[in-house]
């Protein structure tokens, strides 16, 4: 079994000009940062305060009393952990950044289609094809990278964002239910009451979208659904 240092990884916070340090189980530190409901105990590796922890430089009382107003030590941690960044493991970074590979594929699966069929391809194909064309995926927010990457696999896949504009006609007594769904997909650019009791929507949306759109739609309506491209762009 690892020792409990080595499965440690160091939570810091600067306040009042001064680094503070805690040494923390890496995952534990990140559910607690994010909220989940777990005691502090099972966060820290030893309830310590230091201001280098490689050197075991422990931070003075009247350092703490300043920085957080306190000495009650799992307070401190708490908000080092909560406040302040938490090193990762090389597994952690692998994890994040194929999270965020996968991430990026959805976006590019909703917002593009295969020119050549006028559908969607696969996010598997799409995962693939970022491997292939060896994309470098980065921590940073998932939209900011899809025209980058979407330019990068353009080589591997034919693939080109598209939006498009449906008009939608709903048939029947379901046809108020389904609103909250079209906005959910797109934005309505039009609507209006038909004089049989229908409902016809204009909607704009990514073009990769329109077929799980569909589906859901003839769930909901059991196919008393009308659509119609109107433009592409």
């Amino acid at each position: 079994m690892a020792k409990e240092s080595e499965r440690s990884v160091i939570a810091k916070l600067k306040r009042e000009g001064k680094n503070f340090e805690i040494l923390v189980y890496p995952e534990k530190a990140i559910e607690f940062k994010s909220g989940k409901p777990i005691s502090i105990n099972d966060v820290v590796v030893v309830e310590e305060i230091f201001t280098d922890s490689k050197k075991g430089l422990r931070a003075s009382e009247g350092d703490l009393e300043r920085a957080f107003g306190t000495l009650e030590k799992s307070e401190i941690c708490k908000t080092i952990v909560k406040s302040g960044d938490i090193q990762q493991t090389a597994d952690m970074l692998r994890k994040e950044l194929d999270e965020r590979r996968k991430q990026v594929a959805h976006l590019i699966h909703r917002s593009c289609i295969d020119p050549t069929t006028g559908k969607p391809h696969p996010q598997q194909r799409i995962e693939n094809a970022i491997n292939e064309a060896k994309v470098r995926i980065t921590d940073e927010d998932a939209e900011k990278q899809v025209k980058e990457v979407t330019d990068a696999i353009k080589r591997i896949i034919p693939i080109k964002f598209e939006t498009r504009v449906l008009s939608i006609t709903i048939h029947g007594p379901t046809a108020s239910k389904c609103f909250q769904t079209l906005k959910q997909y797109g934005t309505v650019t039009k609507e209006r009451w038909l004089n049989d009791g229908s409902l016809n929507v204009t909607l704009e949306i990514p073009a990769g979208l329109q077929e799980e759109l569909e589906i859901d739609l003839n769930r909901l309506t059991k196919g008393h659904i009308e659509t119609e491209i109107v433009e592409k762009r």
